[in-house]
């Protein structure tokens, strides 16, 4: 189905007023069923993107991150079983995973002599059971899971689908027996930028 730029800007707006979670995501495709899951994640994910490029700073403030290191204590200290943490970014309008990357290194950087560095940090994100502390591991936990835009897993099914298409076009060029060089023969060939695959002989496209 033809996306229209009509039907665009009516999805981005209902967007305006969702958080970026699955649960929202559900919640579109019930709005919009004619349109396809993963279109709707597309414009989704497109569209928030743009906005937390634009509020960025202002959660990175230390007057911001230091109200939401005690919000997330205060809530913790009441609940610790409850998504305080996804709560707090939904309700502050930011992504999930990075409400749980602020709040981890700030906790971090009070519980260990050194400051964490990124490796340090990442590695937590993908794998919170390294997280010294069970209840923050807990709540970080949930803002993975329920972050549609940002996150390792997000990051996780993006190279899962781009490694997927890539299979499929490799098949393709196999199939109509074009001559191509792939990433690997690129990068040993000394290529600095190294795309999918390129044609070996130029081939022309009837237009339809």
């Amino acid at each position: 189905m033809i996306l229209t730029k009509a039907q665009y800007d009516e999805i981005a707006q209902c967007l305006v007023s969702v958080p970026p979670t699955r649960q929202s995501l559900r919640k579109l495709k019930q709005r919009f069923p004619s349109q396809s899951q993963a279109t709707l994640l597309s414009i989704f994910s497109q569209e928030y993107q743009k906005h937390i490029k634009r509020t960025h700073a202002k959660h990175h403030t230390s007057e911001a991150i230091e109200s939401y290191y005690q919000r997330y204590l205060n809530g913790v200290g009441k609940n610790g079983a409850a998504p305080v943490l996804l709560e707090l970014a939904n309700e502050v309008d930011y992504a999930p995973s990075l409400m749980a990357r602020i709040i981890l290194e700030r906790f971090l950087q009070e519980h260990k002599e050194t400051p964490p560095s990124k490796s340090v940090i990442n590695s937590m994100l993908r794998d919170p059971s390294q997280i010294p502390d069970g209840v923050l591991a807990n709540q970080v936990y949930q803002c993975i899971v329920n972050d549609c835009c940002y996150g390792p897993l997000v990051d996780c099914i993006k190279h899962a689908i781009g490694y997927e298409h890539e299979v499929l076009l490799r098949d393709l060029l196999l199939e109509k027996n074009l001559s191509f060089l792939d990433e690997d023969q690129l990068r040993a060939k000394g290529y600095d930028k190294t795309p999918d695959f390129i044609l070996q002989v130029p081939v022309g496209l009837d237009r339809v």
